[in-house]
């Protein structure tokens, strides 16, 4: 019996093979599998370099077709100025967990996009307002454009305030997100003020510096902090955290490098203080939102539980469509 060579899916592969709303459902039973205990755990390992890093995240899922992923993503935040490259760019390489094979190398710009995007829109469905309807939107990049499409997955979002502190970049991001779409899509001039109209934000940004603090944020807000992913970086004050219901992607992960990094260190908040990992919520072990006038906030710094889930859902469409170039590595 001959068996599938190993798939290469470029970018624009995954583009086609993988719409948001399976993505969110692939992350969604992803965190679900791991509360439960038949995931295999998710592991990080940083490096620094000269004007950006490296990052490898691994894990698995089980199942009767149990799969492995391993991550190794390259972010460098001036690259797009500097050099007309991405800031993210990388590799996937997903392997079946019972005899090793290697079933497909991916490109990781656009699944850790998607990804990324689908966990902010998981931990909404059980940490927002369910009537939220306006969203700050902090940092008009890549993930900016994707997390609000997941969001619109989960929640009747109809107004959106945009900042980039690039304002060129905030103005091409409102006239594309609200072209033929029935949402409206306006340039924020400030991101507090933006931030305090809004029943949703989002922070993606580089920033090594937080850009919201308790001050910032209304009474019953969602707050998803996307950006703070390794330890210099930081989006979201300690105050913010100390005053909020956080809700961490991975507990030990989000203290090491995460906004909850920066609140731990400040002597803000202890450990003891984080409401729940977020497949504690989706398993219904710990509750999510319970009162309207609750600040939650997601301290989202990316784990490969949402890689391998996304990686999964790509690698088996494109095997049932025969997409992809298929190769033998071992020849």
């Amino acid at each position: 019996m001959t068996r599938p060579g190993t798939r290469l899916f470029t970018r624009s592969d995954i583009r086609r093979l993988l719409d948001l709303d399976t993505c969110i459902a692939a992350v969604e039973a992803a965190f679900r599998a791991h509360a439960a205990g038949t995931a295999i755990p998710p592991g990080v390992l940083g490096t620094h370099v000269a004007g950006g890093g490296f990052h490898v995240k691994t894990a698995g899922l089980g199942g009767d077709h149990p799969r492995y992923a391993a991550k190794i993503n390259a972010n460098f935040p001036a690259n797009p100025a500097r050099h007309g490259l991405p800031t993210i760019q990388g590799v996937v390489a997903l392997q079946d967990a019972a005899d090793g094979r290697l079933l497909a190398l991916m490109d990781s710009g656009e699944l850790t996009a998607l990804r990324t995007a689908a966990a902010t829109a998981v931990a909404a469905k059980y940490l927002a307002r369910p009537d939220s309807a306006t969203v700050a939107i902090i940092g008009c990049g890549l993930q900016g454009r994707y997390q609000l499409r997941a969001l619109r997955r989960v929640l009747p979002l109809r107004r959106v305030l945009a900042w980039d502190d690039d304002r060129d970049a905030a103005r091409a991001y409102a006239a594309e997100m609200s072209a033929g779409r029935d949402i409206v899509v306006v340039p924020a001039a400030d991101h507090r003020s933006a931030a305090r109209e809004a029943d949703v934000i989002v922070t993606c940004t580089p920033s090594r510096t937080p850009v919201l603090s308790r001050a910032d944020v209304e009474g019953g807000t969602f707050v998803a902090g996307v950006g703070a992913d390794s330890e210099d970086k930081s989006e979201l004050a300690p105050d913010l955290l100390a005053a909020s219901t956080v809700v961490t992607d991975l507990l030990d992960q989000c203290a090491r490098i995460g906004d909850l990094h920066h609140a731990l260190a400040a002597g803000a908040m202890r450990i003891e203080d984080v409401h729940a990992e977020l497949a504690e919520v989706v398993s219904g072990r710990r509750a999510g939102r319970t009162r309207a006038d609750e600040v939650t906030v997601f301290d989202s710094t990316g784990t490969a539980l949402e890689d391998v889930a996304a990686a999964v859902a790509v690698y088996e469409r494109g095997l049932a469509e025969g997409a992809g170039l298929e190769v033998r590595l071992g020849d």
